[in-house]
């Protein structure tokens, strides 16, 4: 505790001495201000945590102290003592920046906690602003992993935008990144500093989810035993994301169009309006204008959200990223000191490369994950993917790797028993690692698929790969 450093300000000596006696014993540094001004300068000089000042001082009283603290931005809070407490000069230090008001007398314990309290204020303060500063490095658009020219336009869109105020409506399949998409919107805006509330309008149960959005009154229904507030309120002053959009139920659709609007809304069970300052990021894996032309959602909420369409491509149309994305998978589950995954083989990476990906960047990042835990390593080959991967898309297209040839020329013979190692596995994996079934597809006698099975040392996934797969 010996770090905090307190700066006890008064024009009394006494006063000054008797806060020493309770303060250093508990292990605090204290500095000492004859007056305000004193306060000041020595607030220039040097750096301290909380600033105890007593109210009334010639020249430069309490208020002028903390009124100094406030406008110089300094990172201290100040606590003002009095022997002449009142309402309206509490309320008036309040009203300014204290963080406490204490009347004199007081005991040497009163002090302590408070001072403890203004401790932790400090340290909840700094870890927030810590973590807004590790969020904005999060997502800046450098941080977000794509080279592919679809995904440069998508980042190009998002960096003219940030800035403005405008509404935001972020359609994708799932699993595309469409929340990290949000956040970056949110996090590179001027609103960067104030709160990023996600909503997933799907999982929420359209009984609660007004509650949820707009808050509730004191018994404005059966269990509302004290108001409450929503995730409006929560996000004033920055960003709401409200994801799956299209599972709102109309009743709801037309109370946030009135927020759209009007910029405010009203509690459940309350009437007084509440402005919303905010800005409304929107996001759906669904074709909203073929909802609307079935009537499922309405077409003025359509277009009061579809101000700034943002498409984020699916993976299977942005394939030329999937190895940077893999790579940034390895390395940030690949931290353990049992984990030692440094790549995937190229015959595996080629597979990754056509597999269609219906789950898209999550369900990648879902294998990279599997990978590092169960394969031994250090490199993933074709054999450690699961059977669903091997076996191609839902659709029965192949996922048979295409070889370029270099310009050096290529080892014919490996080409050949790679492409037919390849294709076994393809075969075996949709046939269940029925052997007969598999020569059928391959158009060969098992006894021939028998001889290629051992020559390419080929083995069944483990069971524990088929649960995973």
């Amino acid at each position: 505790m010996g770090r905090y450093k307190i700066l006890v300000v008064d024009d009394e000596i006494q006063n000054r001495e008797y806060l020493a006696e309770v303060l250093i014993p508990a292990g605090y540094e204290v500095g000492y201000a004859e007056g305000g001004k004193d306060a000041i300068a020595k607030m220039s000089q040097d750096v301290y945590h909380i600033v105890l000042t007593d109210l009334y001082m010639p020249e430069l009283d309490g208020l002028g102290v903390i009124q100094h603290i406030i406008e110089s931005n300094l990172n201290c809070v100040g606590i003002i003592y009095t022997g002449y407490g009142s309402i309206k000069t509490a309320v008036d230090a309040m009203k300014i920046g204290a963080f406490d008001y204490i009347t004199k007398p007081f005991k040497p314990d009163e002090i302590i906690v408070v001072i403890q309290k203004a401790i932790e204020y400090l340290n909840l303060r700094e870890e927030n602003l810590h973590l807004k500063e590790q969020l904005k490095s999060r997502y800046k658009f450098d941080n977000i992993v794509g080279n592919s020219d679809k995904m440069q336009k998508v980042f190009e869109m998002v960096e003219k935008i940030a800035a403005t105020e405008s509404t935001v409506l972020i359609l994708g399949e799932s699993g595309t990144g469409k929340e990290l998409i949000a956040r970056a919107i949110h996090y590179n805006s001027p609103r960067g500093g104030h709160p990023f509330v996600p909503v997933n309008c799907g999982a929420i149960p359209e009984e609660l989810l007004e509650s949820e959005l707009f808050g509730h009154e004191k018994g404005a229904f059966t269990g509302a035993f004290r108001a409450r507030m929503g995730r409006f309120e929560l996000a004033q002053g920055g960003s709401i994301f409200l994801d799956e959009i299209s599972e709102m139920s109309p009743s709801l659709q037309v109370k946030l169009l009135r927020v759209l609007q009007e910029r405010e809304f009203e509690r459940v069970g309350g009437v007084r309006p509440i402005k919303a300052d905010i800005r409304i990021i929107a996001a759906t894996n669904k074709d909203l204008d073929e909802e609307v032309r079935k009537g499922r959602f309405r077409e003025d909420l359509y277009y009061r959200l579809n101000v700034i369409p943002i498409r984020l491509p699916p993976l299977r149309e942005r394939r030329d990223d999937t190895p940077l994305l893999i790579k940034h998978f390895l390395e940030k589950y690949n931290s353990g000191p049992s984990n030692k995954i440094t790549d995937f083989s190229k015959d595996a990476m080629a597979v990754l490369m056509q597999y269609k990906w219906p789950g898209n960047v999550r369900e990648l990042e879902n294998l990279v994950e599997r990978m590092v835990v169960l394969c031994d390593g250090p490199v993933v080959n074709i054999t450690d993917l699961p059977d669903k991967i091997l076996a191609g898309s839902s659709d029965g297209s192949s996922c048979v790797p295409q070889i370029e040839l270099p310009e050096g020329g290529i080892d014919l013979s490996s080409a050949v028993n790679e492409f037919e190692r390849t294709i076994i596995m393809q075969a075996l994996a949709k046939s269940g690692w029925v052997k007969n079934r598999a020569a059928r597809l391959l158009h060969v006698n098992r006894t021939t698929l028998v001889e290629k099975i051992k020559k390419q040392k080929l083995q069944k996934p483990t069971e524990l790969d088929h649960l995973n797969g």
